[in-house]
């Protein structure tokens, strides 16, 4: 089994800590991480129980500094390999992913993150819902570099499709034991997308707009936006709706709710779903939900 090199940012892991971590990466991937204690690190590492908390705080410290150090490892990989290339370059991009495909199935680490996400361990699943987040803006921002900026309102749902895609194939191709090359499923994947994208662009067409990004990482973080924030959403809104009769209505009473210094909740959430609804099937209706969750938590979070 091929180990990553965990690398932390910085200088803040040494060369003794970075070892540590990959023991306790491999057991993780061996054993499992509920199964295994901060006593089998301790053992298989050859380090004092003190040495270890010098280190890290607790398990969880520990697999929170493995995750980021393989963010960071991917990074520098691909930095690497995109060092005096050409950023257009089809190829690249398909070895980029490639690598790093392959490396996360020697690894298992799939498993690993699996595991991590039908856990208990909420600041953990965070961690590693934040490391997909990094790796559909990474491939979002690397397909408009290739294939330019007229897909930049595509580009993150195109990612999306590719990891679905390739995610579904790999579990099909085990599961018939059929032989692959990673390099090949990519470019293939790739390719299948290509016409995708091409129909997306050509009819302006898409389910995702830019906006989800940010309510996936709200949704993630968990982040109460203030009333101010809101009412920047809905500023937002306002400047790009051409709002019928009802609509306008209905939003200014919602941002009259948000202006009261004691907001009324129960009037708020009779607003807000009929205000949603009434966008459906327009180009405002990603933004128009994206503000309407935001205030339906803020409400929750404030009652």
């Amino acid at each position: 089994m091929i180990i990553l090199t965990i690398k932390g940012s910085g200088d803040s892991m040494n060369k003794r800590k970075r070892k540590v971590a990959d023991i306790a990466l491999k057991l993780f991937i061996e054993k499992g991480i509920q199964q295994t204690s901060i006593q089998d690190i301790i053992d298989h590492a050859n380090i004092s129980k003190g040495t270890f908390y010098n280190y890290f705080t607790s398990k969880n410290d520990c697999i929170a500094e493995i995750l980021e150090g393989l963010r960071y490892d991917a990074s520098q990989i691909r930095m690497e390999m995109q060092v005096g290339k050409d950023e257009k370059n089809r190829q690249i991009l398909i070895e980029q992913i490639s690598v790093l495909i392959n490396l996360n199935e020697k690894n298992k680490l799939s498993a690993l993150f699996e595991a991590i996400l039908n856990s208990n361990e909420t600041e953990l699943r965070k961690l590693v819902l934040h490391h997909r987040i990094y790796e559909l803006e990474w491939l979002s921002n690397r397909f408009i570099e290739v294939y330019g900026d007229e897909i930049r309102n595509y580009a993150f749902e195109l990612s999306i499709l590719f990891f679905g895609m390739i995610q579904h194939m790999l579990f099909a191709l085990k599961i018939t034991n059929t032989s692959y090359s990673i390099n090949q499923l990519v470019e293939i994947i790739i390719t299948y997308l290509e016409k995708i994208k091409g129909e997306m662009v050509e009819k302006k067409f898409t389910l995702l707009d830019p906006e989800s990004l940010s309510y996936i990482r709200t949704k993630i973080n968990r982040k109460v936006l203030s009333k101010a924030e809101l009412l920047t959403m809905a500023k937002d809104i306002e400047t790009k709706a051409s709002f019928t009769n009802e609509q306008r209505d209905l939003f200014h009473a919602i941002c009259e709710e948000l202006n009261q210094k004691r907001t009324r909740t129960a009037v708020l959430q009779s607003l807000i779903k009929p205000f949603q609804h009434s966008f459906s099937m327009t180009e405002l209706e990603q933004q128009v939900r994206m503000f309407c969750n935001s205030v339906w938590y803020f409400l929750r979070m404030e009652g």
